[in-house]
């Protein structure tokens, strides 16, 4: 018979600092995964490169975290950014900060991220058995009283669930911790798709892609009415339009869509410049170049690749010189670079997705353990909770804090 005083399912971030602060805290700990590999999701993170966390502060950080941020704020002052950082500096990692607050190792390697997590949690005798499928979570009276994987029965007054979500199941993020939360009576808010690439109308977006914008507004309009934008980048796919901006929006566009409202997606090539003064800089423009053609007027406006596409738009002749353009046509140009809108069909899959939104609702757990509030002696942390964030290294932060604290927490109880 085996017994271990904390058993851990899942060897992503969440899991590994469960498993690591639950060893510093003097217990025998286990951590189960059911892939051949740990942290397999890790290390496709920021495409490769890892964005460890983000310098904002707690209450902007807070601010970031749908639906309810304010129930990490224990979590958080428990271990937050600064604390991540450290621990990974101890371990060999250099970091870098770079725009937007974000923190990535120096050598642009996840590797060095998930290497780190494994050589500090196995330097405090945390054990890790890969291959190993949870099947049940066994409870008894209210009480946790260990769990079956692979058929066989492991004993311990303290489970912490870190599977992940569903996005990119390919690495092992299925569903499974869902199945396993709702068997012994937890409620799994309806889970979808998070940052996550959109899908648009007609061919549009098709014929720029590869074009990355940067300094955009992107703003989205469902059914006629401003419901939220972002500024920054983002890119045109061969489905439609991904990129930061895209990404941050996605949550609301998928919940409007799932509500079968029509969204669009509006972005403005311009947004330094409101409408009058952007008229000024066409007429300046178009007077000073008024002897070349509107195709190479067009280079002081767009990125050369969009200019085609843009003149088909807008049923203007290439060839046509800048003095014969009609004050129409110029309104047109003015409009269509202040409003560039997208239909919106649809959203890719969670095999494209970076995170989940929906989950193991919070008001059943507590925010200042992360146990559950209907078992004793089980725990919760990361992706697998009704917790999701924008982009910028802030889900990677909730899965450290929150398991950071359950880990602490299944060893003080």
């Amino acid at each position: 018979m085996e017994i271990f005083d904390v058993i851990v399912v899942g060897a992503g971030p969440a899991g590994l600092l469960a498993a690591g602060s639950a060893a510093e805290a003097g217990g025998r700990v286990l951590v189960l995964e059911k892939m051949r590999q740990e942290g397999r999701k890790l290390l496709i993170t920021g495409k490769g490169r890892c964005n460890i966390t983000n310098d904002a502060e707690m209450g902007d950080f807070i601010s970031r975290v749908y639906p309810n941020g304010r129930f990490l704020r224990t979590a958080f002052s428990h271990f937050f950014s600064k604390d991540i950082l450290e621990l990974l500096r101890n371990q060999g990692v250099e970091i870098n900060l770079e725009r937007g607050g974000r923190y990535f190792p120096s050598n642009n390697k996840s590797s060095d991220v998930l290497e780190a997590l494994l050589k500090w949690v196995k330097g405090i005798k945390v054990e890790i058995r890969c291959g190993y499928r949870v099947e049940k979570v066994i409870v008894e009276n209210g009480l946790i009283r260990g769990l079956q994987a692979n058929g066989q029965v492991f004993h311990t007054k303290s489970v912490i669930l870190a599977t992940g979500g569903k996005s990119y199941p390919a690495t092992g993020s299925n569903g499974d911790g869902y199945e396993l939360a709702r068997t012994v009576g937890h409620t799994i808010e309806k889970v979808r798709p998070s940052l996550v690439p959109l899908e648009t109308e007609g061919k549009v977006a098709q014929q720029l892609q590869g074009v990355t914008l940067k300094n955009v507004r992107a703003t989205i309009w469902v059914n006629d009415k401003k419901r939220s934008e972002d500024f920054g980048e983002m890119i045109f796919t061969h489905f439609g339009i991904s990129g930061p901006i895209i990404l941050t929006l996605s949550r609301i566009v998928v919940d409007e869509l799932q509500s079968k409202n029509r969204v669009e997606v509006s972005i403005d090539l311009k947004p330094a410049l409101d409408e009058q003064k952007l008229d000024m800089r066409l007429i300046r423009d178009l007077d000073e170049y008024g002897k070349k053609m509107i195709s190479n007027i067009f280079r002081n406006w767009l990125p050369s690749s969009m200019i085609p596409v843009f003149l088909e738009l807008l049923g203007i002749d290439p060839n046509k010189e800048g003095h014969q353009v009609s004050s129409k046509e110029r309104k047109r140009i003015r409009h269509l670079l202040k409003n560039f809108n997208f239909t919106v069909s649809g959203h890719r899959s969670f095999k494209e997705a970076i995170i989940t939104a929906g989950g193991v609702t919070t008001p059943e757990i507590s925010p200042k353990t992360m146990e559950s509030k209907l078992v004793s002696g089980l725990y919760f942390a990361g992706e697998l909770m009704d917790l999701d964030a924008e982009t910028g290294g802030y889900n990677l932060q909730i899965a450290y804090s929150t398991g950071w604290l359950a880990g602490k927490s299944a060893m003080s109880e």
